[in-house]
């Protein structure tokens, strides 16, 4: 690897003797890759553990593990089945060092693709709500999928600018993470497009950017909440200069992050030498067994109660259909706020209006009017546990197999059944006449 001429004067001058060993880390050494198992899903890190034997642990996620695709596949069926996510060891770090409590409203403010949104919903439990945004409308698609996949229930995915986030919801959000878009120092091994676009200018746009960012973030958070801010580069102007910056212009109280003890510390000499820095973490790559990254968590002045909404737009959710097949397939009665969005019936979280929001996921599909009926959708199947279904059918993994590549399949039941492997919804089926018609997405289906 070939770096920059400018990066390399910099860091020399930030690591002193132990430039070397960095430099030796970042261009000869191999990137981490880790997966991260979602608790949301019952029994998943017994059935990991199984699956593929013992992995070495991320010592700041206790829920996430060293692996690559060579030794855990992204076309096992459990991941279909929502047991683990793909992610950077290092990204775990923010999620985890957030402070979590039952009932939270938390947004993610630069989402995409979902590895800091997924992980913050796992530690919701099903509780509160999340709101995960992204700006770019592809990228916001990519995320609504994981948040899928994952079977997560209490999340709407917004497709918005910050600012109009900031005028919609003030002081609405207990918890708030921005992971901000930075200049990717810590991503040269994994990502070598990085190495090409880096420049001093653009370290310096990218530090404008996330100021802006955080003025929006700010708004929207309650007093007394918390704001963990994370990057993935090295530069001092996009970590504790924006740290200082978050410190002075709205007094908020830089904060210890016990989950994350044993990472490096912040260094206050790289900014205004206020020693509180030294509370945020990073994470260097001839230090830990991760690339790049910085994590720092605030708390903002005073203690105020959120502002919510009682109620959202929608129209007004006629459920006589969606009761009939309920009442044919599942063995639940769900509850909640119900609303249809177009043709689309959601169970949408309380306490937040969508109106005037550009929106992915308004919270739980549960599937499409038809003519004449209701048919479900797929983020019902990876939502809800196995036994929530009247019908199911249990695959071998040479027939999970055929599934996830679309295939018909042999079945005795009648009617919407769950294609289950090992315990796990892996999505629909339309089973009749002694087959199960599959009705797993196109768009998820592996090559044959």
């Amino acid at each position: 690897m070939i770096l920059p001429e400018k990066f390399t004067e910099r860091m020399k001058i930030l690591l002193g003797n132990e430039y070397e060993s960095f430099f030796s880390a970042l261009s000869g050494g191999q990137p981490r890759s880790g997966i991260r198992v979602n608790t949301l899903k019952n029994g998943a890190a017994a059935a990991i553990a199984a699956e593929f034997g013992a992995l070495e642990r991320v010592p700041w996620c206790k829920d996430g593990f060293y692996a690559d695709k060579s030794a855990v596949s992204g076309s096992h069926p459990y991941h279909a089945a929502g047991l683990f996510y793909f992610q950077e060891p290092s990204a775990m770090s923010a999620s985890e060092g957030l402070p979590v409590n039952k009932g939270d409203y938390i947004l993610d403010l630069c989402a995409a693709p979902g590895g800091k949104s997924t992980h913050a919903a796992a530690k919701l439990n099903g509780t509160g709500l999340l709101v995960a945004n992204e700006i770019i409308k592809k990228r916001a698609d990519v995320l609504s999928g994981n948040i899928e996949r994952m079977g997560i229930t209490n999340a709407v995915v917004t497709n918005e600018t910050p600012e109009r986030l900031a005028n919609k919801y003030p002081s609405f959000f207990d918890k708030i993470i921005v992971d901000a878009p930075c200049s990717g120092e810590g991503m040269f091994r994994k990502e070598p497009h990085a190495v090409t676009e880096w420049s001093e200018d653009h370290v310096k746009s990218c530090a404008a950017r996330q100021r802006k960012i955080i003025d929006s973030a700010v708004k929207m958070l309650r007093g007394g909440g918390y704001l963990i801010y994370s990057t993935c580069t090295f530069s001092p102007e996009e970590n504790e200069r924006i740290a200082s910056y978050i410190i002075d212009k709205y007094n908020f109280e830089l904060c210890d992050i016990p989950a994350l003890d044993g990472l490096s510390n912040g260094v206050p000499g790289w900014s205004d030498g206020n020693p509180a820095l030294e509370k945020a973490k990073r994470i260097f790559p001839h230090r830990e067994k991760g690339e790049g990254h910085f994590t720092a968590l605030f708390r903002s002045p005073g203690d105020t109660e959120a502002k919510r909404f009682s109620a959202a737009g929608g129209r007004s959710a006629d459920l006589t259909m969606y009761r009939e097949f309920e009442k044919a397939a599942l063995n639940i009665n769900a509850a909640g706020r119900f609303e249809f969005f177009g043709e689309n019936l959601y169970i949408v979280p309380e306490g937040i209006d969508l109106n005037g929001i550009k929106t992915v996921r308004a919270g739980l599909h549960l599937g499409t009017m038809k003519k004449n009926r209701f048919e479900p959708s797929h983020a019902a199947a990876a939502a809800f546990p196995a036994e929530y279904f009247k019908n199911i059918v249990n695959l071998n993994e040479a027939d999970a197999y055929k599934y996830l590549r679309g295939e018909t399949l042999p079945c005795d039941e009648h009617g919407w059944t769950a294609a289950v492997y090992k315990g796990f919804v892996l999505g629909w089926g339309k089973a009749n006449g002694g087959m199960l018609k599959n009705r797993y997405p196109k768009g998820l289906l592996l090559l044959r």
